[in-house]
C-alpha cells in the first residue's frame, strides 16, 4: 500500500498524504484500560497496526477501505466498522474521504458492540462499556 506525494506547483515543495486519526489517544487510552487482561497484548498489537496500516492508506470511497480490509463492515456511506483481534473486538469509525480523516466513534468487545446502534454512536457517550 503506498499513498500518492501532492506536489505543490509554486513552491516545489513534495508533501506525503497520511490518512488522519482522530484520536490515537484513544486506542492508547482503551489498551490501557486492558493492562493485566489476557488479551492486552495482542489487542495492542492488532490496533498499533491498524494504525499504521490506516495512516498509510489512500482511501477514496468504502470499495477501498474493502480492498486493504477485507473483513471490514461499511455500514452507510461513512461509518466502517473493522474487527480486532479476530473479530473478538470491533471499532467503529467515520471516515471524511475527500479530507482523507479517519475519526474513532466507539472501541470495545463484539459483545458490547451488539448492545450499541452503529450508525449514532459517538465516542463520549458508550466508550468502554463493560
Amino acid at each position: 500500500m503506498s499513498f500518492p506525494a501532492l506536489l505543490v506547483p509554486i513552491l516545489g515543495t513534495c508533501y506525503d498524504r497520511r490518512v488522519r486519526i482522530i484520536a490515537r489517544s484513544t486506542l492508547v487510552r482503551f489498551v490501557a484500560s486492558l493492562t493485566g487482561h489476557k488479551d492486552y497484548r495482542a489487542v495492542k498489537s492488532a490496533l498499533d497496526a491498524w494504525f499504521h496500516e490506516v495512516r498509510k492508506a489512500d482511501w477514496k470511497n468504502p470499495a477501498n477501505v474493502k480492498a486493504d480490509f477485507g473483513s471490514a463492515s461499511i455500514v452507510g456511506t461513512d461509518r466502517v466498522v473493522f474487527n480486532i483481534k479476530g473479530n473478538d473486538y470491533r471499532l467503529v469509525t467515520a471516515i471524511d474521504y475527500r479530507r482523507a480523516i479517519v475519526f474513532i466513534k466507539w472501541l470495545g468487545t463484539h459483545a458490547n458492540y451488539d448492545q450499541i446502534d452503529v450508525r449514532t454512536v459517538q465516542y463520549d457517550d458508550q466508550a468502554y462499556q463493560d
